[in-house]
């Protein structure tokens, strides 16, 4: 994970000057590419469909396993806060884990709450959100803990 974290950010040092130039006071993005930091880490790509209509995708890896979540988020301004949005949305998801309370492959439903914000003349992204799943098999049930910070790369 950390390759990849030293390779991501001399990616976004030497593609920033580029970004940069092309849209300078732009607060909004279609695409963004990067990883979601949590227990474990994973890799997230999120794109606008439409409007304020975005679909991401994330794949996390952690100790206990494997989980690739989609999520459907629909986002709104803060008015007199360029670049920063709020969103919400449904979602679902599959995990296969290797853990003390169910080994083996779940699928699951998701929500998701949170805070977008895109820099102003750079291409960065940062996301705060919580994403409350429920998995469905025995032993499993409500959990509240998923969610993170997200830093992506704009396109």
């Amino acid at each position: 994970m950390k390759k990849f974290v030293i390779l991501a950010v001399t990616f976004l040092m030497i593609h920033s000057v580029q970004a940069q130039s092309k849209s300078a006071k732009s607060s909004s993005y279609q695409t963004a590419l990067g990883v979601k930091l949590l227990d474990g880490g994973g890799l997230s790509i999120k794109h606008f469909v439409n409007g304020n209509n975005a679909l991401e995708g994330i794949g996390y890896l952690w100790g206990n396993g494997f989980r690739i979540t989609g999520l459907y988020e629909i986002h709104g301004d803060f008015n007199g806060a360029d670049g920063l949005k709020w969103y919400i949305g449904p979602g679902a998801h599959v995990g296969f884990y290797n853990a003390k309370n169910g080994n083996g492959s779940f699928v699951g439903v998701d929500g998701v709450l949170g805070l977008d914000y895109k820099f102003s003349g750079a291409p960065i992204n940062l996301s705060l959100d919580w994403q409350p799943s429920f998995e469905f098999g025995t032993g499993r049930g409500f959990i509240g803990t998923w969610g993170g910070l997200g830093i992506r790369y704009t396109f």
